[in-house]
């Protein structure tokens, strides 16, 4: 059996069943999600689910890989984050503390190695990117953990479109043949889904920020790992694009509250899912829609590893036209209700 099978299968059946033992040991601390303006769920639900993802990837890595100095990076980058979700989690940090927080774990990365040396330029040249490393590194890994963690606003939505981003990085890396990183995103995945079963709506347990914050930084650090090996596609391109519809939704929010003279990091009720669900969709189609949305996105991600830099250019125009048209029409850029003002 492949390795990466093992990974998955072995990520899905610990975070499966270890996911009702955590709402057991949530309860009984108090890690309850209270209802509130901003959040669509009517009656406090268990969190911290991110406990249970975070033993399936790691339990998983450890069952199928070696842990060199790469990996070793990665669990503890991994673990520090974890930890600021789960303080997060049961004693609410400020935006700040968890940026740093966040700062912290990333450069857990770039002490053991792991970091953007090199980028692709959109005609196909490799640039040294020398002292920007470190900051580009830092700002990717925290861009990306916090799109996951915004895009956590209904019943499934964050593990759903975090195992699409990870199948579709698992795709490619088996294309290229970068066994390291297929295995790490198969375990990723593994874990995401077999959570997903207990968070689907209605939900019985919420990742949390334990769970987010988490998904991000591996999609981010698997995907810089997933760089030294391949020319820095992997890094940037796929996993951009297998994330562009929580991308595009931060991205949005950010217009949106600029062009409504709001400060940009004051949580509203303007993103896609809020408006799908003023439209009349159920959390679960609106969900489920959004699944779609997300693997055609990861398609277009492998099909961006497949064609010519001309045909690669024109396909990300299309996608951000799309968007753009998109958040028009469903209102996505219009200014929001404030949460406390819902």
């Amino acid at each position: 059996m492949q390795t990466y099978i093992v990974a998955f299968t072995v990520a899905l059946a610990v975070a499966y069943f270890l996911t009702p033992k955590i709402i057991a040991v949530a309860v009984k601390t108090g890690a309850m999600d209270a209802p509130d303006a901003r959040k669509v769920h009517t009656k406090p639900i268990p969190r911290m689910g991110g406990l249970a993802i975070y033993a399936g990837f790691v339990l998983a890595v450890l069952a199928s890989m070696h842990v060199n100095h790469e990996i070793l990076g990665l669990l503890l980058g991994g673990t520090v984050i974890l930890i600021v979700g789960i303080i997060d989690d049961l004693k609410q940090l400020s935006a700040k503390v968890k940026l740093l927080g966040q700062i912290a774990a990333a450069a857990v990365l770039i002490l053991f190695d792991i970091r953007i040396d090199w980028i692709t330029n959109p005609f196909g040249d490799m640039v040294y990117v020398d002292f920007l490393s470190i900051p580009l590194t830092i700002l990717w890994v925290v861009g990306l953990t916090n799109t996951v963690n915004l895009i956590d606003g209904l019943d499934g939505l964050a593990a759903g479109v975090s195992t699409i981003a990870s199948v579709t990085i698992l795709l490619v890396a088996l294309q290229q043949d970068f066994w390291i990183v297929a295995i790490l995103t198969a375990a990723l995945a593994g874990s995401a889904l077999g959570f997903l079963q207990h968070n689907f709506n209605p939900a019985k347990i919420f990742m949390g920020d334990t769970g987010s914050m988490f998904l991000g930084y591996m999609l981010a650090a698997i995907s810089v790992i997933g760089a030294v090996k391949s020319a820095a596609t992997i890094a940037l391109i796929v996993p951009i694009v297998a994330l562009g519809l929580p991308i595009m939704d931060t991205a949005f929010a950010i217009i949106r509250r600029y062009m409504s003279g709001k400060p940009i990091f004051k949580p509203d009720r303007g993103h896609l899912h809020h408006r799908l669900l003023e439209m009349g969709l159920s959390q679960k189609q609106a969900v489920l829609l959004m699944y779609v949305i997300s693997g055609c996105l990861g398609l277009s991600a492998i099909a961006l590893t497949e064609v010519n830099k001309g045909l690669g250019v024109l396909i990300i125009l299309a996608i951000v036209a799309v968007a753009f048209f998109g958040a028009r029409k469903i209102g996505v850029l219009k200014a929001a209700k404030s949460a406390q003002s819902h």
